[in-house]
């Protein structure tokens, strides 16, 4: 049956999951009306939402959906009291909530972003659909609240029943082996740029795949910490290069620790780390990496370790820019769209507002929200179109309330086979979630096709306008968020050369460094030339960093001569004035650093190579504060 399914373009795993979650919508949609809910089908909405394939995930998910929810329909209700001072009241006040809330979840990672979204068009639910009927907005926020509250409820108890655990031995043995083949490619005299670019590519894909590890445990979520910690201290080992000379036995070293990872001897590996920075005339950029590396990989095994034994936390890579303009970009939308529906007095309207409160917030976490407004637009066609053929070509046959909600449960079953199949699971969430919005059961039938066409009209036309303003308002694409990341990076160098306190940071500012050139390279993954710039870029950034903490920590060592520490102090100072202008920077380094003796000589001739690629690389604007 499973190879039959498949060979017409199913998914077994997944079409099992939608018929579960299927079955545990159509449950809430009957409990809901059983206890009287005005709006039962939202019940069933929310099941939709919050089903996740393991249990970790639906209880972490379930419960930023409960406290999103609370807060949303709080804001909600409040917009409605503030309507009866003035209309527009309701329509500032949404379009800066939503604003607000799009930012933070911008800033946010997991399901905490998607609460704090959610608490934004939550409010706009509310707002929206009972600013009709404010002398009752408290009790039909209740009945909101309580459809949420029933849905989440099903979906946790049918989830626990059938969902199965997170599977984290399989992230364990994939760790050890990405991190043997990493220090073996670095204790490796021969390298092919393409490995090391599929071994960058793979150590971003698996980093960016922990947080649902993490979703439901304290337990396991700080088992995901120390693992993206361990990850992000390896990222150089992939970003040296290899033209300066080490001492014998260093490649040896980093060979020997390759293979106790891969036998699962973490001590054994600390050792040969520990080893390699021992020797005499090591690197210093090598020596930091191995050190953080070793830190990180003691504070990640199974037994536990005192506190000062733990790395520092690992400070991630947040897009300011990008949160800034995903905020600003809701506010506009939903200014520019609201004031019309005031003036023109558009009776679905606020269907219109209510969708483009959900498509231009939700989505702008997303790599290319525009491209993802053409799927979603299909699958809220399609939404319209069944939940216009469930009122007026099958609800006419009933007889009665229950039969209505009997005859919508067929039209709910038809949500599986979209999810299942591949060509159709990219427009099935938008059909479920549409269908059970236009489709309130309601005795004895009222309103006109018209009206339900014309309210049709306007949720399929929400993620028109969200397209819109997508490419309009500060252009979200995925060019413009691999500039955002780069344009990061240089200002972290800034701020590194800057800051007098760098070498007491010195783990915090590696570990953001270190999470933005994962990001980049993540984001870079679908252009073989991005990639290729992605890492040119990352490992100039890389060098660049290191020679700034080398300059630090002359100007600190009593040890060096007057000359040394001024000339250190000097160069500092040059590159933090010019850290954001690459060519500039490289004429400064030239003069005074190409010719340095000793060790670090190869770290000033990469950080000159480096700034060679800064500064041949595109830069489509000018960079702004992230």
């Amino acid at each position: 049956m499973t190879a039959r399914l498949s060979a017409y373009g199913f998914d077994p795993a997944r079409l099992a999951f939608a018929f579960r979650t299927a079955i545990a919508a159509s449950i809430a949609f009957v409990l809901g009306w059983l206890m009287g809910l005005e709006h039962p089908q939202w019940a069933a909405m929310t099941v939709w939402a919050a089903s996740q394939p393991t249990r970790g995930q639906l209880w972490e998910k379930s419960l930023f959906r409960v406290l999103g929810s609370v807060v949303g329909t709080a804001v909600g209700i409040g917009l409605v009291v503030a309507m009866q001072i003035h209309p527009a009241l309701l329509i500032v006040g949404l379009a800066a909530w939503v604003g607000a809330c799009t930012y933070v979840g911008n800033l946010q990672r997991g399901f905490a972003a998607y609460g704090t979204v959610l608490a934004g068009y939550t409010a706009a639910m509310v707002a929206l659909l009972d600013a009709a009927h404010p002398d009752h907005v408290l009790s039909l926020g209740g009945d909101r609240l309580a459809t949420v509250l029933t849905g989440v409820a099903v979906a946790t108890l049918i989830g626990s029943l059938f969902a199965p655990a997170m599977a984290t031995g399989r992230l364990r043995q994939s760790v050890l082996e990405l991190l043997s083949e990493m220090l073996s490619n670095a204790a490796s005299t021969a390298q092919a740029p393409h490995e090391r670019g599929r071994l960058l590519a793979e150590l971003a894909a698996v980093e960016e795949s922990l947080d649902p590890h993490g979703a439901g445990s304290l337990r396991s979520r700080q088992t995901i910490r120390s693992t993206r910690t361990l990850l992000i201290a390896a990222t150089p080992l992939l970003l040296w290069t290899h033209g300066d000379r080490q001492p014998a036995g260093f490649r040896g070293c980093l060979a020997e620790a390759a293979a106790a990872i891969a036998g699962q001897d973490l001590a054994a590996a600390r050792r040969a780390l520990k080893a390699a920075t021992t020797l005499d005339g090591v690197s210093p950029r090598f020596i930091d990496t191995l050190q953080a590396l070793e830190s990180a990989l003691e504070a990640w095994h199974d037994r536990p370790e005192p506190a000062k034994a733990r790395p520092a936390r690992a400070i991630l890579h947040r897009d300011w820019v990008g949160a800034r303009e995903a905020g600003l970009r809701a506010f506009g939308a939903l200014m520019v769209f609201g004031i019309l529906w005031l003036a023109t007095g558009w009776s679905v309207g606020a269907f219109m507002l209510l969708g483009l409160s959900v498509m231009i917030s939700l989505f702008s976490t997303f790599e290319n929200p525009s491209r993802m407004m053409r799927s979603v637009f299909v699958g809220q066609l399609l939404g319209v179109v069944g939940a216009l053929a469930l009122r007026w070509l099958v609800w006419p046959y009933a007889q009665a309330e229950w039969q209505m909600i009997l005859l919508a449960l067929p039209f709910i079953l038809i949500g599986p086979l979209l999810i299942g199949h591949n060509k159709t699971v990219a427009v099935s969430f938008d059909y479920n979630m549409v269908l059970m919005l236009m489709s309130q059961p309601h005795w004895p039938l009222t309103g006109t096709f018209d009206a339900s066409l014309a309210a049709g009209f306007a949720v399929a036309a929400a993620p028109l306008a969200a397209m819109l303003a997508y490419l309009t308002i500060y252009p979200a694409n995925l060019r413009r968020r691999i500039d955002t990341v780069r344009e990061a990076m240089l200002h972290d160098l800034h701020d590194l050369a800057a800051d007098p306190k760098a070498l007491d940071h010195r783990l915090h500012w590696q570990a953001r460094l270190y999470h933005r050139i994962l990001r980049l390279i993540r984001l870079s993954g679908r252009s073989a030339r991005a990639q290729d710039e992605a890492e040119s870029a990352a490992l100039a950034v890389l060098n660049l960093g290191h020679t700034a903490m080398w300059c630090h920590r002359i100007s600190r060592d009593e040890t060096k001569s007057a000359a040394e520490r001024r000339f250190a102090r000097s160069l500092l100072a040059r590159l933090s004035q010019n850290a954001l202008k690459p060519a500039r920077a490289r004429s400064i380094l030239s003069r005074h650093g190409i010719r340095r003796p000793g060790p670090e000589a190869g770290l000033f001739r990469d950080a000159l190579a480096g700034l060679e690629i800064l500064s041949g690389l595109p830069d489509k604007r000018e960079p702004s504060r992230p």
